[in-house]
């Protein structure tokens, strides 16, 4: 809000402002509206507007606590939904490749079952890939580990 309070005092649109500082009209509409500006852009409109770098740091917009924790709720979802996806995509990868090598198996050698191999070595990686992905135990998941995070630095949840 700063910008844009310096920018009216003087009585600038921000295409003006864009042209007197290189940056372009978009940037100068998102930043007005709030979100953050990297350091460059900063230092190039504090010297157009002729004020320290400094004051327009300070005015850089700060996450509240329920904003941060909902984004990182969020975030966490999203990770959790993707650990989700591949574990499924793996396990019909199994499913498929077991089956179709069963069926080679009992054709081409049937008194000779090996396939059994490749099921139990496949069979592992899947069981822990679900047990990564699920925690059924509960133990050393995402829960214990935000609430061993925050007993160390002191934070209560």
């Amino acid at each position: 809000m700063l910008i844009q309070k310096f920018r009216l005092q003087r009585g600038w649109s921000q295409q003006q402002l864009a042209d007197a500082s290189g940056l372009s009209t978009r940037t100068i509409q998102r930043i007005e509206a709030g979100q953050p500006a990297s350091a460059e852009t900063l230092k190039s409109l504090a010297a157009v507007f002729e004020v320290d770098f400094a004051t327009l740091v300070a005015e850089r917009p700060t996450m509240n606590t329920a904003t941060a924790t909902a984004e990182r709720e969020e975030r966490d979802a999203f990770e959790y939904v993707r650990k989700l996806r591949k574990f499924y995509i793996h396990l019909l990868q199994y499913v498929v490749v077991v089956t179709i090598l069963i069926a080679v198996n009992l054709v081409v050698s049937p008194h000779r079952i090996w396939v059994g191999w490749v099921m139990l070595g496949w069979g592992i990686g899947v069981a822990t890939h679900a047990i990564r992905v699920f925690h059924p135990l509960g133990l050393l998941g995402p829960k214990w580990e935000r609430r061993t995070v925050e007993r160390r630095l002191g934070r209560s949840l």
